[in-house]
């Protein structure tokens, strides 16, 4: 389906496994497995491209400091800031609901020798505090996409989601998102209240019946002040 012409402004979208816990468990208790028999670190979400064009964005843009701190929402298995890592950032912090995606993406980090910047934190951010600090940048792969999928109170879950990581930002802080199930001006409308439009990532494009569309977002989002 294309997904810049088949959404609908403030449509809720229809729920999904994606958005319980109980699957990431599973889906994580999973790649725990295989990681410790086989090496392999599992699924990356949206695939690698998608931290390729984040990690080339940052680069560009330079809009923060390599010692900035810096949290990804929903780190799975930690490959994303395991790629941060490599590029020269050395305060990360990943948090996840799922306990089993903690402890593959540790034990993944403690491989690769970057357990001294990079630490971990299994917690439902909709209903604790992450940290004491704030931070500079914030990076959601699909977290917002799986809340929204929730059976259970999914609007709800999202506005308090939004105003959860404005909190967690410092004064014009950036929230980095990527989305596969909702638009680029869907995105801007849910978060403009806390968020100005920072920045687009371009994502690949596709011709359909003469029309352009797109399968995914991802937009950088500056905190209001």
């Amino acid at each position: 389906m294309d997904h810049e012409m088949n959404s609908v402004e403030d449509e809720e979208l229809d729920s999904s496994e994606l958005g319980t816990q109980k699957y990431w468990d599973k889906a994580y208790s999973n790649e725990l497995n295989n990681f410790q028999d086989h090496g392999d670190v599992g699924e990356v979400w949206f695939g690698e491209e998608s931290i390729i064009r984040i990690l080339k964005w940052l680069n560009s843009y330079n809009c923060t400091k390599k010692d900035d701190p810096v949290v990804d929402l929903g780190c799975g298995n930690g490959m994303m800031l395991v790629e941060l890592a490599r590029e020269g950032y050395t305060n990360l912090m990943g948090v996840d609901y799922s306990k089993q995606a903690i402890e593959l993406a540790s034990t993944v980090v403690k491989n690769l020798e970057y357990q001294s910047i990079i630490s971990f934190k299994a917690c439902d951010v909709l209903c604790e505090d992450i940290a004491d600090i704030k931070f500079s940048l914030a990076l959601d792969k699909g977290t917002y996409d799986a809340i929204c999928l929730n059976p259970e109170n999914a609007k709800e879950n999202r506005l308090k989601y939004i105003h959860k990581v404005y909190e967690m930002l410092r004064p014009q802080g950036l929230f980095i998102i990527t989305s596969c199930n909702w638009t680029d001006s869907e995105i801007t409308s849910h978060f403009k209240q806390y968020f100005n439009l920072y920045s687009v990532i371009p994502t690949p494009e596709f011709k359909f019946g003469g029309k352009t569309g797109k399968l995914l977002s991802c937009l950088v989002l500056q905190r209001v002040d």
